[in-house]
């Protein structure tokens, strides 16, 4: 972008011009009137093919390609929560012929205004790995998630042909770029459950992107919720009929192997051990399967710990996640050699578990169901669960 682009760009509104941003809100604002670039240009004191330049440079799209993508998401919004005919959804977008708006409507969205009604809620993007691994016991497929090989595995091992648009995963990732891939695939719908920034909220909104917020709680409520609002509700019970009955199941033989055992959940970051529970951890092994561990994990912990209060509590059965940074794993092989360490009766006994980040990180329908299944293989050895058929979905996955 040039100098002068710039100064178009961000430069103080004067003698009541507006600057490229004032533009772009004043057509936030102003979509359902008949807007023209030459109207446009000139509210920002710029010619207008100098204008259209410099707005395409600036936001990356030229001025009516923008302009049509604010009216075509208010028109999904309208037509999906109101019962307005297609003439009154057209005029409160800015088109005073319903039947152009009718046919640019299905070049943008890919459907007529009345097949859309009816599909309003079918293309489902989520915003987290949590509401992805919900969606998917749900016996649906999303046209946009996070997934890739290095941050979900799992997911991208199973579904990265069958997933159109993949969000990025990396923690610096900007929230607008992964909200703009959102909007190319067309979705009527985004989940989460990790709040967007107000800006955020907002584009969704001007993209006519439906944005549910579900609620953190346990992911059995956070099933039913997003089974209810996507009319699965018959799935969403299935799923968790099938979990409970396999945690019966696993529970018994756990019980008739461990005990009365004692369990420890330990993180290890840098030279630091940590009692440690998240919410899998604390619904999988300390409130489902019941394990003989500490009060403090059976709720959520990452409390600081020392070699010798670990000694006080010499549980038979350890296990541990360890952070991939160099530091952590230097201190593990240093750990390992260390007499207190070694003289832990789980340390003799072999009864030390790594836990991996995935899925021992994630909080969903899907994550816990694999834990239950990695739980039963460490501490049993025996897996004749289905795997991994019926963790990813037995019910057939439905896209569009």
């Amino acid at each position: 972008m040039s100098g002068m682009e710039m100064e178009a760009l961000h430069s103080n509104e004067e003698e009541g011009q507006l600057t490229l941003e004032g533009v772009r809100s004043y057509m936030v604002s102003h979509y359902d009137r008949p807007l023209t670039i030459d109207q446009l240009s000139r509210l920002a004191g710029l010619s207008p093919n100098y204008f259209g330049e410099a707005f395409r440079k600036a936001f990356g799209q030229n001025v009516m390609e923008y302009l049509t993508a604010i009216r075509m998401g208010h028109a999904k919004q309208l037509i999906r929560d109101t019962n307005l005919y297609v003439r009154e959804v057209a005029s409160r977008v800015g088109y005073s012929d319903e039947y152009y708006f009718s046919r640019k409507f299905k070049k943008e969205v890919g459907v007529s205004p009345s097949v859309y009604s009816k599909q309003a809620w079918r293309r489902v993007a989520v915003w987290t790995t949590s509401s992805l691994g919900n969606l998917l016991a749900l016996g649906k497929l999303p046209v946009a998630a996070p997934i890739d090989p290095k941050w979900t595995p799992y997911y991208y091992g199973l579904y990265r042909e069958d997933i159109q648009v993949h969000l990025d995963c990396a923690e610096n990732v900007k929230e607008a770029d992964n909200l703009a891939l959102i909007q190319h695939a067309k979705a009527d719908v985004l989940i989460t459950d990790k709040a967007l920034s107000s800006q955020g909220s907002e584009l969704v909104a001007a993209s006519g992107v439906k944005l549910l917020n579900v609620s953190r709680t346990d992911w059995r409520s956070q099933l039913r919720e997003m089974a209810r609002v996507l009319g699965r509700r018959q799935e969403g019970e299935r799923w968790i009929a099938d979990y409970e009955s396999r945690l019966a199941e696993v529970k018994e033989t756990i019980t008739a192997e461990a005990g009365s055992e004692r369990f420890v959940t330990l993180r290890l970051f840098d030279e630091q051990l940590f009692l440690y529970s998240n919410p899998g951890i604390r619904d999988v092994l300390y409130t489902d399967l019941a394990l003989g561990g500490v009060p403090e994990q059976r709720e959520v912990v990452n409390m600081p710990m020392t070699i010798e209060q670990l000694c006080e509590l010499n549980p038979e059965r350890l296990m541990l996640i360890i952070c991939p940074n160099a530091e952590t794993r230097m201190y593990w092989l240093k750990l390992q050699h260390e007499s207190r360490w070694r003289s832990l009766k789980a340390v003799q006994n072999g009864q030390v578990y790594i836990l991996p980040s995935n899925p021992w990180f994630e909080y969903s329908a899907i994550a816990v169901r694999r834990m239950l299944e990695e739980a039963h293989v460490m501490l049993t050895g025996n897996n004749p669960s289905p795997l991994p058929v019926l963790v990813h979905g037995a019910a057939k996955l439905v896209t569009l």
